[in-house]
């Protein structure tokens, strides 16, 4: 069985070599979608019965980790030199650097990597994580599947 939870933040990037309008600073209102696969739950009695994770418990873990790190900050390429000493040069800016230009595929690697270790093998029913999909916009997105991971 799996599920998906979605939720949405809203980050400020660039991708420097961009040919087009991207390569300046913007903003997107982001949704991160988390499909897990896992067994069913049958345990009368229990809060999860008939779930494979309860979707409060699945919106808490990526909140924590992704959602509230991300949210309302910049998302910058540390190796983006410029524009990361003009973010420091801002007392209190919420910015964060990234090893990688933050374009939707990237962030979708990255989410991945950070929320895989919180979901795959912390429950009893075989939970693993699937999939992070990530919508820069609501006609683009990029999926990290955890087969493209290797």
């Amino acid at each position: 069985m799996q599920i998906t939870r979605r939720l949405e933040f809203d980050a400020g990037h660039r991708i420097p070599d961009h040919a087009s309008q991207c390569r300046h600073l913007h903003g997107h209102r982001y949704a991160l979608e988390i499909t897990l696969s896992g067994d069913i739950i049958r345990a009368d009695g229990l809060p999860a019965n008939g779930m494979v994770v309860d979707f409060g418990d699945v919106k808490a873990i990526a909140k924590q980790h992704v959602v509230d790190v991300w949210d309302h900050a910049f998302l910058a390429y540390r190796g983006d030199t410029a524009v990361v000493n003009f973010l420091q040069a801002i007392p209190g800016h919420k910015t964060v650097l990234l090893d990688v230009v933050p374009t939707a595929e990237n962030l979708a690697v990255a989410a991945f990597r950070i929320l895989d270790p919180l979901y795959t093998g912390v429950y009893q029913n075989h939970v693993r994580l699937e999939q992070v999909r990530i919508y820069e916009t609501p006609n683009c997105w990029a999926d990290a599947h955890r087969s493209d991971l290797g």
